[in-house]
């Protein structure tokens, strides 16, 4: 028999890309089957990856001087379609991005992601769609909104400097300054999480510490947050402190929304629109999708059951290869992932499988092969062998 697969993953973390994932993939099927059909199409989760899945699937790419979370230097890349363009927070402000991964969570900024949103302004982008996570810092999106030519001011009027802890001092919004096109502009946040900016749910809270935040910085970050969702409600009528998802990526969701209007996505919901993801199953037999390990986060808002929701929807089969898989088989149907192949299968030791993540995938990209007729026999809609 011939076939036609899609091959759909995500991003193996700190391995390989999902781009390189799927031709690893791609490249295990071919040698078994030249004659199959395989079409591979990078997918992201609404986080880092987000921009690259974009250009795979024919966005162009536009490449923009920024600065990092902390203001070094640094190139970004975004994606542009007629008058919408992609941009992500990790690209720029992220904590891959802190020199020497160096914590910052006082200081830290989104500013760069700002002047990556400019840039896009400026192409003639009128619909901009903002991928969220891996933030370094906690500055409730005042960087990027200073980027655009907002300007925060004390008490005594002059404008504060960046960072999360310079809130503290925040009096007044100025917004007589904020990009002409970003008032015109649509934008949509990837969102996954329904954190609110303040309290023990918060922004601070819960993700400060995973950006190098102490107890004394919790305080002064939390405080800045309150200060600043005050300043920003008295300054644009409209308060989203306690809206659940505004604290996500240390509030950047909660600038986003409050002054530039943003309205929250799902993130893989928003990203497979992106890529025109149902218009690439016709005609397809199986989809492959994955990520570096399938556990309980896979489950909410992750790249791998948000592909096989829409595959199953059509009644195609599906298939996930993995670093680790976590999840009964039970939860995997249930999911709409027929099975899973994982490279501790093949190779039990994490650090030699993130070494050659590449070459073990495409072993499993051969086993799946072999297996492709018992995933014809399942039952798609249920998830459960007939």
């Amino acid at each position: 028999m011939t076939a036609h697969v899609l091959v759909a993953p995500d991003k193996f973390k700190g391995s390989l890309t999902a781009a390189q994932v799927a031709e690893a993939v791609a490249e295990g099927i071919r040698a078994e089957r030249p004659d199959w059909a395989i079409t591979e199409l990078p997918v992201a989760d609404g986080g880092d990856g987000t921009v690259a899945a974009a250009i795979a699937a024919g966005w162009a790419k536009t490449t923009v001087d920024t600065t990092g979370p902390t203001g070094q230097p640094i190139r970004a890349d975004y994606a542009m379609r007629g008058t919408t363009a992609v941009v992500e927070l990790a690209s720029s402000v992220g904590l891959d991005r802190l020199p020497d991964r160096a914590f910052d969570p006082l200081g830290a900024t989104t500013f760069g992601l700002g002047t990556v949103i400019r840039s896009a302004l400026d192409h003639g982008a009128r619909d901009i769609v903002v991928g969220l996570g891996g933030s370094a810092s906690t500055d409730g999106g005042a960087g990027l909104l200073q980027a655009l030519g907002v300007e925060i001011l004390d008490s005594a009027g002059p404008p504060l400097p960046t960072g999360g802890a310079a809130l503290v001092d925040a009096s007044r919004l100025d917004l007589t300054g904020l990009h002409p096109a970003a008032r015109q502009a649509q934008f949509l946040v990837a969102c996954d999480v329904d954190n609110p900016l303040l309290g023990t749910k918060g922004a601070t809270a819960v993700y400060a510490p995973q950006k190098g935040a102490r107890s004394a910085d919790l305080v002064v970050l939390e405080a800045a947050m309150q200060r600043w969702a005050a300043v920003v409600a008295a300054g644009t009528g409209h308060d989203y402190a306690d809206t659940p998802g505004a604290g996500a990526a240390g509030g950047t969701a909660f600038g986003l929304m409050s002054v530039l209007g943003a309205q929250p996505r799902a993130g893989i919901d928003l990203v497979l629109e992106l890529v025109d993801f149902e218009s690439h199953l016709r005609g397809v037999d199986l989809v492959i999708t994955g990520e570096g390990c399938l556990d309980e986060q896979s489950l909410h808002g992750k790249a791998p059951v948000g592909v096989a929701s829409v595959a199953r929807r059509n009644g195609i089969a599906v298939a996930a290869v993995t670093g680790r898989n976590l999840l009964s088989t039970n939860v995997l149907r249930a999911s709409g992932i027929q099975a899973a192949y994982a490279l501790t299968d093949i190779e039990p030791d994490p650090a030699v499988c993130m070494t050659n993540a590449a070459a073990l995938l495409s072993q499993l990209g051969r086993r799946i092969v072999g297996d492709l007729d018992a995933l014809d026999r399942t039952d798609t809609r249920q998830g459960v062998p007939q």
